[in-house]
């Protein structure tokens, strides 16, 4: 955040003071405000701490090649922890602040905000988390999953445990997941697909922080001895959720992990590459460094004469970061545009959010198109596979059981 802070302020003193001309005219550069919020500090500090500075990065990178038509950009973080009560404090700050959007963190607080959103006019975004059904536009105007939500993932696991095992039916399936309101979200998801594909769902919860689940493994290992496990965990657990596995003698490649435990962060500490062979992963946004936005990246700090940052090596997060910030500079341009130049309302970011069409960053996004009725962007994954030491993508972009995410998403509505 300060790093943003600091090279918009340096761009303010570059442009936003123009000489006096007759008459003492004093002209500054226009700006607009983004509101990020981030976990720092809390339980997903691991997630917070690789995807916030991608984000920073990104903005850094559009302002320091002149901004958008011709505004800069100013980000506002607030490290909300993982907990609601920062969370709304950090809404409300950046109301005050004139901010155009909020960059949401976490499903508790997700949910927590969605109707503040609406009424006060304000887009907000939970990639890859918050409430699955926010996918519906006209319920949820102002609420932009933006990335595949939980129950996309859901449906991309069991697709990808499909094609895996050749089939479904007669198989055994565990989900062993993070016992809160995020962790819940996939169930009618899963329920659907075992009644429709044939096989037995078994669910394990593990309670915060989730740092003890011997127990639930054993039970899965010993007891249940599923075909295949989904996994859906994040801050520390996905780590012990490896560890225990693999000690316990389950096969990793018979292991799909959902979003959030999915990053090189995990992976290292759950004891390295060469025990993580064969764990699967699900992403939203492209995996390692060869994408041309982030040498773009690298080429901003070299033209400072800085190293690129070290967040940039936990490339699962950052990216994910970078690609958040590109959708939001994407609805930005859109909604300047529409007004011919002038400045942007929230609600103009809004509809230029619903303008965007097959945006797709030079491969580090799925090729997204945002509409009126589908603010969740189409719910594409891509599976990377733990191999060789490194993750290998193993199934480009595609879209699980995607009709039965829009069938649940119409059932929410009517219920």
């Amino acid at each position: 955040m300060l790093r943003s802070v600091r090279s918009w302020l340096g761009i303010a003193a570059a442009f936003g003071t123009l000489s006096f001309g007759m008459g003492g005219a004093f002209a500054q550069q226009k700006q607009v405000v983004f509101g990020l919020q981030c976990d720092r500090t809390g339980p997903t500090a691991t997630v917070g701490t690789a995807l916030c500075p991608g984000y920073h990065d990104y903005i850094d990178l559009v302002n320091s090649k002149g901004g958008v038509e011709g505004y800069k950009i100013k980000v506002i973080e607030v490290d909300n922890e993982y907990k609601v009560p920062p969370a709304m404090e950090a809404h409300e700050r950046f109301k005050k602040e004139g901010a155009l959007i909020d960059g949401l963190y976490g499903t508790p607080q997700t949910q927590a905000l969605t109707k503040k959103l609406e009424e006060d006019k304000m887009p907000g975004t939970s990639p890859g988390f918050g409430t699955a059904s926010a996918a519906d536009g006209k319920r949820f105007p102002y609420l932009f999953p933006i990335a595949a939500s939980y129950w996309s993932q859901a449906g991309a696991a069991i697709e990808f445990a499909k094609e895996k095992l050749g089939t479904l039916k007669g198989k055994k399936i565990a989900y062993l997941f993070y016992d809160n309101p995020a962790g819940k979200e996939p169930l009618p998801i899963f329920e659907d697909l075992s009644k429709s594909e044939g096989f037995e769902l078994r669910t394990f919860a593990v309670p915060a922080p989730g740092v003890e689940m011997g127990a639930q493994v054993l039970d899965i290992t010993s007891r249940y001895r599923p075909d295949f496990v989904v996994t859906h965990l994040f801050g520390r657990a996905p780590s012990v959720s490896i560890k225990e596995l693999k000690g316990k003698g389950f096969p990793l490649s018979k292991v799909v992990a959902f979003v959030w435990g999915s990053a090189e962060a995990d992976i290292l500490a759950a004891g390295g590459y060469a025990l993580a062979e064969g764990y699967n992963t699900l992403q939203f946004a492209g995996v390692g460094k060869d994408f041309p936005v982030l040498k773009d990246i690298v080429a901003m700090y070299k033209a400072e004469g800085k190293a690129p940052p070290k967040e940039m090596d936990s490339t699962v997060y950052y990216n994910r970061g970078v690609m958040v910030a590109a959708i939001h500079v994407e609805a930005l341009r859109n909604a300047i545009k529409a007004k011919g130049g002038a400045m942007p309302t929230p609600d103009d970011v809004r509809k230029g959010m619903e303008q965007i069409k097959g945006f797709t960053l030079g491969g580090l996004v799925p090729p997204l198109t945002i509409t009126p009725t589908d603010h969740e962007g189409g719910g594409w994954c891509e599976v990377w596979t733990v191999k060789g030491g490194k993750l290998v993508k193993t199934k480009d972009w595609y879209q699980g059981f995607r009709q039965v995410i829009e069938k649940q998403i119409a059932a929410d509505a009517k219920s």
